[in-house]
């Protein structure tokens, strides 16, 4: 199987991200197909886009807000990978930054499958 090549950010990305970094929970989940499946690090998967738009605004509730660093971009046959960083900011100002990868299992211009690989855990720390 060929490795994935580096490719331009298409602007679709940068919208899903300036989305989340909005914490625009309808935004974001505009991008999924109606039966989309969004996994966020180890929870279980949520499936279709209300649920998605449900679960993403529960957790933008969590935080104050967030922004992302988009390091490297790949597209390989309906999908998408990319890796950065994301800067979450508590309710309380205090700020923790940590690693992400995401994967993107497209159907047509939608996402069908949306993959977080993230720890969370710092940013629920005491």
């Amino acid at each position: 199987m060929p490795e994935p090549s580096a490719v331009v950010t298409p602007a679709w990305i940068y919208e899903l991200f300036a989305a989340i970094d909005g914490s625009d929970a309808r935004a974001f989940a505009a991008h999924f197909a109606d039966d989309g499946q969004f996994r966020f690090g180890n929870a279980p998967p949520v499936v279709g886009r209300t649920a998605v738009e449900a679960a993403v605004a529960g957790f933008f509730g969590s935080i104050r807000r967030c922004h992302h660093r988009l390091l490297r971009v790949w597209q390989g046959a309906g999908s998408w990978a990319m890796d950065g960083t994301v800067t979450y900011v508590r309710h309380d100002g205090s700020e923790v930054t940590v690693p992400f990868a995401n994967v993107f299992v497209m159907r047509g211009e939608r996402i069908a499958e949306y993959l977080i690989f993230v720890d969370v855990t710092p940013l629920y720390a005491g």
